[in-house]
């Protein structure tokens, strides 16, 4: 279906994107031995010597407001997985009598998923009254709800367990499917090092609270 394949690459002027076509790529099987997001089965593929044609100019890929809007996106997609977690505690406290610590594990898993919704709202209100970012606030929102998105859902993979034991991760296969998937893909915020970057942006723009 694919023709071609966008790819990254650092150039001495600085990070572009190239077109490769996909008939130059190669699978690398069992590359994606991986338990999380194992039906993704996102292979490595390898390519030498292959023409590849620029798109766009240098660091227009990681410079466009769509980068940071999709990276918004991606903090939507944790988000989804976060309550898919969280519905296996609510289902049980439903059902059956699961103690005070499950409740309150409950009650936090709430605050943290709607604090996280609000966000996003905020977030997608924003990107639609100024796509094409004028304000040039794209880079700071996405860092800061990428942030946030990630702690709530850690948080919420934690409480989950706490709350549960490891008995829905041992014997409810979805459950165990989501929470695999979600540790591999909450990978992709940077943790400390996004943190960094959103500190630089704020001390920089002076941004107050």
């Amino acid at each position: 279906m694919c023709t071609h394949a966008l790819v990254s690459a650092k150039t001495p002027d600085g990070p572009r994107l190239f077109a490769v076509a996909a008939e130059d790529l190669r699978p690398v099987e069992g590359s994606w031995p991986a338990t999380g997001m194992a039906a993704s089965d996102t292979l490595d593929v390898g390519f030498d010597d292959v023409p590849g044609e620029p798109v766009g100019p240098v660091e227009g890929y990681v410079r466009r407001p769509g980068f940071h809007h999709a990276g918004a996106g991606v903090a939507a997609c944790w988000y989804g997985g976060a309550t898919g977690v969280a519905e296996t505690l609510l289902a049980a406290a439903a059902e059956r009598e699961t103690g005070p610590h499950a409740l309150a594990h409950l009650g936090a898993v709430d605050v943290a998923l709607r604090t996280a919704k609000a966000a996003l709202k905020e977030a997608a209100d924003e990107i639609d009254a100024d796509p094409r970012d004028l304000r040039n606030t794209a880079r700071t929102r996405a860092l800061r709800l990428r942030a946030l998105v990630e702690a709530v859902a850690t948080d919420v993979m934690g409480r989950v367990g706490r709350a549960l034991g490891a008995g829905p991760l041992c014997h409810d296969a979805a459950h165990g499917r989501r929470v695999a998937d979600l540790t591999v893909y909450l990978r992709q915020h940077h943790a400390e090092r996004d943190l960094a970057t959103l500190g630089a942006a704020v001390a920089e723009q002076k941004a107050g609270w």
